[in-house]
């Protein structure tokens, strides 16, 4: 059975570079070594969220290295080869930091990320030790398919994307409207910006009975993702109740993140608990469907639910958190959560699409050779 692992440490990896080095902007050469900042004298100022915040970063990348590695069976130093390979891509992170005017390298980040790694991979090892994997693996047999690698990645990268705030609750993937002011952006004052569409209407709130439809299906489309993976009717049962739970709460926690403690269920309005029940009951319905069927519905609500919710603007007060959470300390979330909120449902558009198609190529390849 394949691992997870190192899909979802590439994942990580990924989201590090972002986070790291955003916003990507104006890039300039001061004329000192990058890695300068090693020999620099420690930070004056530095407060808990900073630690907390390079400690955890990394810890996840290093337990999912080492856990990578220790599957794997071929690697004797596992921790030491995870540990290793979280520093030199922190090294390389501060490095680059020192051409970016918005970002500086330090030393004390440095150690932190490598620190976090180590915990993270120590972590690892010990859970190994302790027979904790092994027993993983045996439950992820009994529950799932041989080929649902894919799939646990994606549901594993699901809560990460709801932390990023959504215009409307578990609404992933409005990303149409951003697109076209990036578009935008970068053709300014070519002549190709007039090749940009232009709608004679701007774009309309969604009508109550559209934001019923948006969540229901937000939250129907991660059960179906995982009925195609799932082994029995049973445990996708179990499956749905963990995934309406961590929905509410993952948005719970980005509204307490983005407007406060005491805004945390202000979203749960009437039309979002509609949303919410009919998603539920849905997903309960169809708890005997099929893995190749739940494959093909998924496909249906994908479409249908990125089609009604790129036709929404964003929101005022959307776009106001936008900026809370790219000009304050969330800006260290943008690339753990912001891409992911946008790409999500792309991933797992493309996913489902390849899985069908490798399916569909294997069933003919058996025809032929039936015939």
């Amino acid at each position: 059975m394949q691992s997870a692992s190192w899909p979802l440490a590439l994942a990580t990896v990924c989201l590090i570079v972002y986070a790291s080095l955003y916003p990507f902007a104006e890039w300039r050469n001061q004329g000192i070594s990058p890695l300068n900042f090693l020999t620099a004298p420690l930070p004056r100022y530095w407060t808990g969220f900073d630690v907390g915040v390079n400690l955890a970063g990394y810890a996840p990348l290093g337990f999912l290295l080492a856990l990578a590695a220790l599957r794997s069976g071929r690697m004797r130093w596992a921790v030491s080869a995870a540990v290793l390979s979280a520093a030199a891509l922190s090294l390389s992170m501060e490095a680059l930091q020192s051409y970016l005017p918005s970002r500086v390298p330090s030393n004390v980040d440095f150690a932190l990320n490598t620190a976090g790694a180590w915990l993270g991979a120590c972590s690892a090892w010990l859970l190994e030790k302790a027979g904790a994997i092994a027993r993983w693996s045996r439950v992820r047999a009994r529950w799932f398919v041989r080929e649902a690698r894919g799939a646990l990645v994606l549901l594993a990268l699901w809560p990460v994307a709801l932390l990023f705030p959504a215009s409307v609750p578990l609404g992933l993937g409005q990303v149409v409207e951003r697109l076209e002011y990036w578009l935008a952006e970068i053709l300014a004052d070519t002549p190709f910006l007039q090749w940009l569409p232009v709608r004679d209407i701007e774009l309309q709130p969604l009508v109550p009975g559209a934001e019923v439809i948006c969540v229901a299906l937000g939250a129907l489309i991660p059960c179906l993702l995982a009925y195609g993976v799932v082994r029995t009717w049973p445990q996708r049962a179990v499956f749905l109740v963990a995934a309406l739970a961590t929905g509410i709460t993952l948005t719970a926690l980005s509204a307490a993140l983005s407007y406060g403690p005491d805004h945390a269920w202000a979203w749960l309005d009437l039309p979002v608990q509609v949303g919410l029940v009919m998603g539920g009951v849905l997903a309960l319905l169809l708890l005997p469907v099929p893995r190749r069927a739940s494959a093909a519905l998924l496909l249906v609500a994908l479409c249908v639910h990125l089609s009604l919710l790129n036709q929404a603007p964003v929101g005022p007060y959307f776009a106001e958190t936008l900026q809370i959470w790219e000009q304050g300390r969330f800006v260290r979330f943008n690339g753990l959560a912001q891409w992911l909120g946008w790409l999500w449902p792309f991933a797992t558009l493309v996913y489902v699409l390849v899985r069908l198609s490798a399916r569909k190529a294997a069933e003919a390849g058996e025809s032929k050779i039936g015939a």
